[in-house]
């Protein structure tokens, strides 16, 4: 059955041509009446997908402990900005704020935390589940209100969300893919006379055959130059958590989940979760070219384990019941472990800092 946001976008389409990938990924969450995120609780066992603090208050927890330490590492400065963008249902930061209130008590006291949320019906969530904090948190619809100061910044599963654009490789080279209509009036993948800068183009992309597909986001980028210019205006940490690559290649990955299962990206617009894998090697390099420290870049597992996930596993299955200490076990190998609906590994953790100073788990770098 054809969606309501299917029917306007085909009129759109027969009306000015084939959409841009980007433009479509920005309809399908963020339609005014029949986007995604507009009209949906995507969160949890209900929803789409299950992100991972809803798995297990350690994913939070450890996050907490990566905060404190890099408030240490700054110098302890008062007044902190504690940001977190895209705070889902704020279960994050409420266990993020637990953490930080039990090991870090000047830095909870002297803190204030700014959830940036565009989604009215998701603040409302947000403002419930951190209720114990009343009065230290405020939210804000853009980045840019949030008010200057030291800042430590959270992202999680933020970047996965911004839109994408794609490029396709043609006997001419590569073209820019568009959504446009097939003979049976259906949404369909097109082609389009739009080029690409071959400076952006991984290396040999003549060796790759006609038909592979090239992803760039020229918003990812630009959202990752303003958390940056945040930090060297300010000083402070920034953490990225998402799915994708560590290294910039070639391959489509839109993706669309809709009741916990992938769906073909153009079967359901506006009722299915629209995301691709995200570029850490660009988002790095946007920093670097920007001044900003880059303090590393690990697998989920490999960050979460550095923290002493295993360590606080272990003291929560401590005074658990049987069962309770089975679904901890459970947690850790989803959080952090490999392969099939596993975290660990298809997940990346890239942190970066202004001034340059070393953080824990990563390495150090000369």
């Amino acid at each position: 059955m054809m969606t309501q946001l299917a029917e306007r976008l085909k009129s759109m389409i027969r009306i000015s041509g084939p959409l841009s990938v980007t433009d479509y990924f920005s309809l399908c969450l963020a339609d005014p009446q029949y986007g995604y995120y507009k009209t949906r609780e995507p969160f949890g066992p209900t929803g789409d997908f299950v992100t991972a603090p809803e798995i297990s208050q350690l994913f939070g927890e450890m996050l907490g402990v990566f905060m404190v330490h890099a408030w240490q590492r700054h110098g302890t400065p008062v007044n902190t900005r504690l940001i977190e963008i895209g705070p889902g249902r704020g279960t994050m930061m409420a266990d993020m704020l637990r953490v930080i209130s039990r090991i870090a008590p000047p830095l909870y006291e002297t803190c204030t935390v700014h959830l940036v949320e565009t989604s009215p019906r998701l603040t409302e969530i947000q403002q419930q589940t951190l209720q114990a904090h009343d009065g230290k948190v405020s939210w804000h619809s853009s980045f840019d209100e949030v008010p200057a100061g030291f800042t430590l910044i959270a992202a999680n599963e933020l970047f996965d969300a911004i839109p994408i654009r794609q490029f396709i490789k043609t006997g001419h080279g590569f073209r820019e893919r568009l959504v446009g209509l097939d003979a049976d009036d259906n949404l369909a993948f097109t082609t389009g006379a739009a080029g690409i800068d071959p400076d952006l183009l991984p290396l040999a992309p003549e060796k790759e055959p006609v038909g592979t597909i090239f992803e760039y986001s020229p918003a990812r980028e630009s959202v990752m130059i303003t958390i940056c210019e945040r930090l060297k205006n300010e000083n402070g940490t920034a953490l990225i958590i998402d799915y994708g690559h560590l290294v910039t290649g070639f391959g489509d990955t839109l993706q669309a989940l809709r009741m916990h299962e992938f769906d073909p990206p153009l079967d359901h617009p506006g009722e299915a979760d629209l995301t691709s894998h995200v570029d850490f090697q660009h988002l790095a390099q946007t920093a670097r070219d920007l001044g900003v420290h880059i303090n590393g870049c690990l697998h989920q597992g490999d960050f979460l384990y550095g923290l002493g996930l295993a360590e606080r596993a272990t003291a929560l299955a401590r005074n658990a019941t049987p069962e309770q200490a089975k679904a901890i076990t459970e947690s850790v190998s989803r959080l952090a472990g490999e392969g099939a609906g596993r975290m660990g590994e298809l997940f990346k953790v890239l942190a970066v800092s202004s001034p340059n100073l070393h953080l824990l788990p990563f390495r150090a770098v000369d």
